[in-house]
């Protein structure tokens, strides 16, 4: 679904266009998708501020309206009494008000009613405005880390046609629209990655650096930790082979040794740092924040303590922070797993050996790379 579609929807939603039963459609929708409720909750608050910026604009006009009528009113007055009439009578006539002085007693309380209504509707306007400009630089300092790459690739071969137009071409292969990491979780085809880098994805295929390619299709997410589990559905696959690595049900320590693999490029990328917060983005207790630098790309990527354990996957980095990236506690991914096994009695079973454990960090990065994939995704 395209963004303008996306709006479309919210806005039929919210101006109760939608029949009862697209209406409850649409919400059960809007709790499973956290991107399309995000949307949605932001469109709500734009539309509320524009409402009531136009309510103040309204009130405003007739309030000038009022000023208006009130000048004029001011400016005719009659005479506070009548000299023609007998000296008898003088004492019975009582003096002619104004008629600004009418017109204020007759509507001094809905003048102030109005007054108040423009001044709440002020604030409460500015209130809106502030919350919504929040939220788009809040948006604007988290990103999430899969690479486009069609893009890329086009203006790649391009360049490559210009400079060898005297050479036969090669079959192209698309590259995908987007691309981010993943990992084995057990021997017998499961792999892990985040939920955005295959959302809406029509197709997904992994491939590591010894050349292994499998298709691979969605059996289990979880939304609100950003993690997706994965199957390997191609025919010739057998096995990922015996895991080196153990999922950690352990908190890490704060500045413990940290390490991820990932490609933010065609190639896979080391990086190295430290734990350097136990709490993620705007202080989530589901992520550890990390010292390492990250590019798009890297989502889904496994984050290892120093001794080898999968202690985190990849999610994303603050743009107004460098060197800030976060992780999901890998706490979460086994929760998911043990939903899956007993949501579908679906034999997912985590290594429970680490080979990685004491060994120097060259040697656990070569028995690591077979088990990390870049993820392509199709749509």
């Amino acid at each position: 679904m395209t963004e303008t579609e996306a709006i479309a929807l919210i806005e039929r939603y919210l101006t109760g266009e939608m029949p009862a039963r697209e209406a409850a459609d649409f919400e059960a929708r809007l709790r499973l998708d956290p991107v399309l409720a995000r949307q949605a909750r932001e469109f709500e608050e734009l539309t509320s501020a524009l409402q009531q910026y136009g309510q103040r604009r309204e009130v405003k006009k007739k309030l000038n309206a009022i000023h208006a009528e009130m000048e004029k009113a001011a400016m005719t007055t009659e005479p506070a009494f009548s000299f023609e009439a007998p000296e008898a009578e003088l004492e019975t006539i009582k003096p002619v008000q104004p008629k600004w002085r009418i017109f204020w007693n007759a509507h001094s309380t809905t003048i102030a009613v109005a007054a108040s209504v423009a001044i709440l509707t002020v604030f409460s306007t500015l209130l809106s405005i502030q919350l919504w400009n929040s939220m788009g630089k809040q948006t604007m300092r988290y990103t999430e880390l899969r690479r486009e790459v069609e893009n890329i690739k086009k203006n790649q071969r391009a360049i490559n046609r210009a400079f060898n137009r005297k050479v036969a071409p090669k079959a192209e292969v698309n590259p995908g629209s987007f691309s981010g990491t993943g990992f084995a979780l057990t021997e017998n085809g499961y792999f892990v990655t985040s939920y955005h880098v295959i959302n809406d994805a029509d197709s997904v295929y992994i491939e590591n650096k010894n050349g292994s390619r499998y298709k691979v299709t969605e059996v289990y997410k979880d939304l609100e930790h950003d993690l997706a589990i994965l199957k390997v559905s191609d025919p010739n696959f057998t096995s990922f082979g015996t895991l080196p690595y153990t999922v950690s049900g352990n908190a890490a320590d704060l500045g413990e040794k940290v390490y991820t693999l990932g490609f933010p490029r065609e190639d896979m990328v080391f990086g190295e740092g430290s734990l350097s917060s136990q709490s993620g983005f705007e202080g989530d207790t589901a992520a550890y924040q990390i010292s390492i630098p990250l590019n798009p790309g890297n989502s889904g990527g496994p984050l290892f303590d120093d001794k080898g354990n999968l202690i985190g996957v990849i999610s994303g980095k603050q743009l107004d922070l460098q060197g800030a990236a976060f992780a999901t506690k890998s706490t979460y991914l086994m929760t998911l797993a043990d939903q899956l096994k007993s949501d579908s009695a679906t034999r997912v079973s985590l290594s429970r050996q680490n080979n990685l454990s004491g060994r120097p960090r060259k040697q656990q990065l070569k028995k690591l790379k077979d088990f990390i994939f870049m993820v392509k995704v199709y749509n």
